[in-house]
Parts: C-alpha cells; sequence; structure tokens
C-alpha cells in the first residue's frame, strides 16, 4: 500500500509508528489517568520503570506477544497524540482486537478515525486478517460513532458488562470490521 513507507504508517494527518524508549513518559501519564482505567481494564498504576521495560523489550513482534502498540503522531507538529493497538492477536483464527487512545485537546479532528483507517488497512493487508474487533461500553456514544463511522458493526450486546461503581455496571457493545477480501 502506498501509506506505508518504511517504519511508518502515513496518513494526511497523522502517521503510526513504532514505540521509541522517550515514550515511556507519555504512557506512564496515560497509563496512569484514573479517568482512563475503566475503558482500558486497569485497576493499578504503572511505575515508569515498569513502562520503560514494555517500550525496551521487543513488544514490536506482533506474532511473538499477540500484540502490538502504535504511537499516534501529527504530522502538522509531530507530537505523540495517542496509541492504537492490535490485542488479542490470533492469526489462526485471522483476528485481533483494536483499542485506541487519542489525546484531549486532539479529539474531534478525525484523528482517530484516520487512525483505526491506517490500522484496518495495515491488518487487512499486511497481516492478512479476516476481521478486527473491539468493545465498547454502551454509554461510551463517542466511540461507538467512531466505530460505527469506521466500519465497525454491532454483533452483541453483553449486558453489565463492565463494574462501574460499587454495585452499577455498564453493557457493552461487540463491534466487529470485516475484511472483505
Amino acid at each position: 500500500m502506498s501509506n506505508i513507507h518504511y517504519m511508518f504508517i502515513k496518513g494526511s494527518d497523522i502517521a503510526l509508528r513504532a514505540m521509541e524508549p522517550n515514550d515511556a513518559s507519555i504512557l506512564y501519564e496515560w497509563e496512569n489517568n484514573t479517568d482512563l482505567w475503566p475503558v482500558s481494564n486497569s485497576q493499578i498504576p504503572f511505575s515508569h520503570f515498569v513502562l520503560e521495560e514494555f517500550v525496551n523489550a521487543s513488544h514490536q513482534d506482533i506474532y511473538t506477544n499477540k500484540q502490538l502498540r502504535l504511537m499516534v503522531t501529527s504530522l502538522a507538529d509531530q507530537k505523540t497524540i495517542g496509541v492504537i493497538d492490535l490485542y488479542e492477536f490470533d492469526p489462526q483464527h485471522s483476528r485481533a482486537g483494536i483499542g485506541i487512545y487519542i489525546q484531549e485537546g486532539y479529539r474531534g479532528k478525525g484523528y482517530a478515525k484516520q487512525s483505526i483507517e491506517l490500522i484496518k488497512d495495515y491488518a487487512f493487508n499486511f497481516l492478512h486478517l479476516k476481521q478486527i474487533y473491539t468493545h465498547v461500553n454502551e454509554s461510551n456514544v463517542a466511540s461507538l460513532t467512531l466505530f460505527d463511522a469506521s466500519g465497525f458493526e454491532k454483533s452483541g450486546l453483553l449486558k453489565h458488562w463492565h463494574k462501574t461503581g460499587l454495585n452499577t455496571f455498564d453493557n457493552v457493545w461487540f463491534l466487529q470490521c470485516y475484511n472483505a477480501n
């Protein structure tokens, strides 16, 4: 595909790139933001050391680690503005999960949709996956709208799936996007 150049997957406004050692600091900020924990399934803080180890380890081999994390970079200012993951990579069944985070201040500008389109192109045309999928809380209207606009279909509703409080739960939509090839 013409939008893949060396180590970067480039779109018109953003590029997806491999993690670099200096990304540990921004991951430290994002991973320890307790506002994000309900959607990331985290419940504990990460140390800077653990994140440095994660970034410095050979986590870029999706076949070994069953996941790939790429940093979303704005081409206008070369700033890292988010992260997109392929996780639960399953080459036998040709599928992977997808997760995305775009930093506040860069949301609503189309960067998330462009990131999803780029990772779909990579997943379908280079990894030759049949589908990618995601789980989105029913209350997360912005993400549901994003994934719908990116070609994902609601396939099932998981009732009372994510705990949101002491005795409260949110339903979660399971969404899939299929490779037409």
